[in-house]
Formats: C-alpha cells, sequence, structure tokens
C-alpha cells in the first residue's frame, strides 16, 4: 500500500483502526483517552493529547510517522517541541525511538491494524482519474458536511486576499484610502496585469489624484503618463493634450515612473481590458469617488451602492479607440458591465471589508461579506463549470467563491485528506 503520512493523520485524528486489546509495540495496553488538537503549524502533529499506557494517565502530544526511523531522519530530538511527546504513531516500527535523555518513546504501530474498509476507500480515492477526485462518490457526503468544507475554503481564500491587502496597509502606514486605492487598481488588472496595475499605483500617490478633484482628464494623464503608456503622437489631439499635461503635472510632484508599455500584457487580452481602457475608466472612478475607502464603507447597506460606484461612461474616444491613435473596428461598451462590476464586488469589496473587519477585531464584518456574496451571481468560468459537471451547483457567489478556493487549495493539489468530504469518504462501513 502506498500512501502519505497525511492518510496516517487521518486514521489517527478518526480512529480508523481495530482498537481492541491494543497495546504499545513494548506490549504495554494502551488506551486513547483523547486524540489531541490537529496541529498545522511547526511541532508535534497532535497536541495536548490524553493516554493511559499501562496503569498510568500522560498527557501531551503525539507525533506521526510512515517509520519510526523518519523522527532521526526530521532531527526531533533536537528539537524541544517534541520533548513533551507520549506517542509516537507509526506505520512501520522499524527501529525503536528515544528522547534525547535516552528515555523510549511509547511507539503504536498502525501496520495491520488500520481498517481495510477505511484502506479500500482511500486507494479508491487516489486512484481516481478524474481532475476532482471525490467527482465519483461526492454525492454520497451529506450537503452540510459539503456547505461545510465550501465555507472553509471560501474563508481561507477571504484570509489569503485580506493578507494581501493588511501588507499593502503596512506599507501605506495604514492609511485606508490609499490602500483601498491600490487595491482598486490591483483588481483592475483583472490578474492578467494586476501587478503593473499595482505598480503604477505605488508610484502615484492617491493625494496627489484627490487634489485633481473631478478633473477626468488631468486624471487620465497622469495615470496614463505614469503607466509608459504616453508617446509623442503628431496626428492625435487627445494624446498631444495627455502628453502635455502629464510632462507638467510629472515636474510639478516630482514623478517617477517605472513603467513601460513593455510591462503591460495585451496579447490574449480583449480590447476591452486593454490597460488603456481599464485605466481611462479608473480616472473616471477617482473623479467620481474622491474618498474611495469612504464611499465603500457608507455604501455597505446595499449592493446597489456598490455598484453605483463604478458605474461610469467612458468618453468617445475609448469607445472608438483600442489605444490610442489606434480606432476599434466596432465601438466599445463605454461602461462596465454588470459581470465586471458583480466581479469587482467579489474580489475588491469583499476582501476589503474582511481585512477591515481583522484589523478592528470586529467579526460582523466577516457575516457581512458572507451575506454580500450571497446577494451577487455565481460566476461563470472553467472551475465552476468542472463542479457542475459532477453534479454540484450554487446560485450565488459565496458557492462560486468557495469553489474556487476549494479546488485550487485542495482539488487541484490532491489535498483530499485535509478536506471534510476527502476525510468523510474514507469512513468505514457501519456494521
Amino acid at each position: 500500500m502506498d500512501f502519505q503520512e497525511n492518510f496516517l493523520q487521518t486514521v489517527w485524528k478518526y480512529q480508523y483502526f481495530d482498537k481492541k486489546n491494543l497495546q504499545t509495540t513494548t506490549g504495554q495496553n494502551l488506551e486513547v483517552k483523547k486524540i489531541g488538537f490537529h496541529n498545522f503549524h511547526e511541532g508535534p502533529d497532535f497536541l495536548e493529547a490524553h493516554l493511559r499506557i499501562g496503569s498510568l494517565d500522560y498527557h501531551g502530544h503525539v507525533e506521526i510517522h510512515k517509520n519510526a526511523s523518519d523522527w532521526m531522519q526530521h532531527a526531533h530530538s533536537k528539537d524541544e517541541k517534541y520533548k513533551p511527546v507520549i506517542l509516537h504513531v507509526v506505520y512501520n516500527n522499524d527501529v525503536p525511538i528515544f528522547h534525547r535523555d535516552g528515555s523510549p518513546i511509547p511507539t503504536l504501530e498502525l501496520k495491520g491494524k488500520i481498517l481495510l474498509d477505511v484502506i479500500r476507500n482511500y486507494e479508491r480515492l487516489i486512484e481516481n482519474k478524474a481532475e476532482i477526485l471525490c467527482s465519483d462518490s461526492i454525492h454520497s457526503i451529506a450537503q452540510i458536511i459539503r456547505f461545510s468544507m465550501l465555507e472553509k475554503a471560501l474563508v481561507e481564500r477571504l484570509e489569503l486576499k485580506s493578507a494581501k491587502i493588511l501588507e499593502i496597509l503596512q506599507k501605506t502606514g495604514n492609511d485606508w484610502e490609499e490602500t483601498s486605492y491600490r487595491w482598486m487598481f490591483y483588481c483592475f488588472g483583472f490578474k492578467t496585469n494586476s501587478e503593473p496595475m499595482l505598480q503604477l499605483a505605488e508610484s502615484l500617490p492617491y493625494k496627489i489624484l484627490q487634489k485633481q478633484g473631478s478633473k477626468n482628464m488631468v486624471l487620465e494623464a497622469l495615470l496614463l503618463g505614469q503607466a509608459g503608456l504616453l508617446y509623442e503622437f503628431d496626428k492625435d489631439e487627445r494624446t498631444i493634450f495627455l502628453k502635455s499635461e502629464y510632462d507638467f503635472y510629472q515636474k510639478k510632484y516630482g514623478l517617477k515612473s517605472f513603467l513601460s508599455q513593455h510591462d503591460w500584457k495585451f496579447m490574449g487580452v480583449r480590447p476591452g481590458n486593454f490597460p488603456y481602457q481599464r485605466i481611462a475608466q479608473l480616472a473616471k472612478i477617482i473623479a467620481k469617488n474622491p474618498a474611495l475607502f469612504s464611499t465603500i464603507l457608507d455604501a455597505s447597506q446595499s449592493l446597489g451602492k456598490f455598484k453605483e460606484i463604478f458605474t461610469i461612461e467612458a468618453d468617445l474616444y475609448w469607445k472608438e479607440h483600442t489605444r490610442p491613435r489606434v480606432p476599434s473596428k466596432r465601438m466599445m461598451a463605454g461602461s462596465l458591465s454588470k459581470n465586471t462590476i458583480n466581479l469587482l464586488v467579489i474580489n475588491l469589496i469583499t476582501p476589503l471589508w474582511y481585512a477591515y473587519g481583522r484589523y478592528i477585531n470586529d467579526p460582523d464584518w466577516k457575516e457581512k461579506c458572507f451575506e454580500l456574496l450571497q446577494e451577487v451571481p455565481t460566476e461563470d468560468n472553467f472551475i465552476i463549470r468542472k463542479f457542475a459537471k459532477v453534479g454540484w451547483t450554487g446560485n450565488d457567489a459565496f458557492y462560486s467563491q468557495g469553489m474556487i478556493g476549494l479546488y485550487h487549495e485542495y482539488c487541484k493539489n490532491k489535498r483530499c485528506l485535509e478536506c471534510k468530504i476527502g476525510q468523510n469518504l474514507l469512513k468505514p462501513t457501519k456494521r
């Protein structure tokens, strides 16, 4: 049988082994009173366990390995964190193991003790060739367990995004307006150009843009100039004006740009998502919402209020041009689509709320995030279609964001044994 160490951790966690006449490798009777808390950080695998070995009760940690000799390979005897280990659980007891002081560590060997149903279920799961390994049996899992795992994946996804926001916050000296501005630019990159968008925002402080008020052309000039997307054009009235405005404000504010056209991705990007169009839209949004973070918080009671933030109409020039001096073959949309606005609510607003809740230590913001996501329609992408193909669907962004997190963090990396769905598929048949 081929398996990883996490399989043994699951076997211990759910006690999927024969516990009749349980003994250590030295013949001492063993009774598991409390398995301990699963530790996902450095140190022993299970903390604060309670065991009875022989006639004595022990309180301490449990470490799990495929082979007993892994203890020495990982140099645990030299690590103080492993000093309180009271039981070494192994599949194969190839060598006796001792603490640094020479005292033997009680060992439980699981070879021959793991329930046969559990082994068969595990092999059936990992041998599946489908992208989603549990696709054949996912409907045998209770809906409440699937929903619980979906919620867990969603929270982890929000934690990751909010962690990036809090990193930005630290760089801005805890300025939430500047942080929101930078995060908005990052999100407007829509993955393909997220990093250069963030660099653009970092190179042009929000306070400079706020000083321009609602002067959209000045904002556009500053942003396109800092993005390295303005050139000396002879025959284009707009770009000549924008370049002239940028040159003036660049000298006035001592701006330094580190971006050029080569930093932006155009290949495989639809014209409506070109950096020129997105930056022009951002100029409109900034002109309309001079205090972005305050506006986002004030609109927290209504999805419609959020959508108003992004309800803008591009100038005719950007409807008719895919890039400066390059006319579009057809008139492009002047406003953000409903789908784009929904994505901004999902990826811009919700993580920002979540990060703010973490910052002020207010759990209510977490619930507000869930409520907002339940108001937004589900996304339509290749991941959501994969789950739909196996018959698991949802109607809102709570489901779709949870599924995206589940796929990227668990399914794609085959972390089935860390997933509540996979763990439940290992359950032995009740007799």
